[in-house]
């Protein structure tokens, strides 16, 4: 199902705070950043300068500083608390993409790094020249087995028939196959960050 992002007339706040009872009774979360860092691990400064320009883009009410807070809530709720497991990927090309100044860039790469160091998150980054069968273009997140939600410019797509929502589940397991993890990830997110505080 199509819906578009109902901000216009409402803001952003209420658009985060509506996913809370999703992210509350979803256990297993699998998460791909194809051109930015998966909503789940945005930092407070990275998230409003991505909600800032979809914004500006979009119009609306301007509760930008409310919604970043939202979300970042949202996502401490389901990553410090209850019994939540998390496999993420990311493109190399997401932790190079500009999302508001250098410092902001800084944070956002060192909050991966810490991250990784949870024990029910698994991390991976997809390095730039990684060959591989198709190129992913949207990013998206699976909730359990049961739905997928596909993020794009104007809306989201929510999917819940069993055969779409196994077809990225497939998607995820080639892309997860793709990533480095552990030190190799480390390394890559060390050396991005590097360019963005030099």
């Amino acid at each position: 199902m199509y819906s578009e992002w109902q901000h216009r007339d409402t803001g952003l706040k209420p658009l985060q705070q509506s996913f809370v009872p999703l992210f509350d009774r979803t256990r297993v979360f699998r998460s791909y950043g194809a051109g930015i860092v998966p909503g789940l691990l945005q930092t407070r400064a990275y998230a409003a300068a991505l909600l800032r320009s979809i914004r500006d883009f979009a119009g609306g009410p301007d509760d930008v500083a409310e919604a970043a807070e939202a979300r970042v809530a949202r996502s401490r709720g389901v990553l410090y608390e209850g019994e939540h497991r998390f496999s993420l990927v990311v493109e190399e090309a997401a932790l190079r993409q500009g999302v508001g100044d250098a410092a902001t860039m800084a944070e956002q790469l060192r909050h991966l790094s810490s991250v990784m160091e949870l024990p029910h998150v698994k991390l991976g980054v997809i390095p730039f020249g990684t060959g591989r069968r198709f190129r992913m273009m949207e990013t998206f997140t699976a909730f359990d087995d049961a739905a997928v939600l596909v993020e794009l410019l104007t809306g989201r797509v929510d999917l819940t028939d069993e055969r779409t929502t196994g077809q990225y589940l497939a998607a995820f397991t080639e892309l997860e196959d793709l990533a480095v993890r552990g030190e190799a990830a480390r390394t890559l997110i060390g050396d991005v960050s590097a360019t963005f505080t030099a």
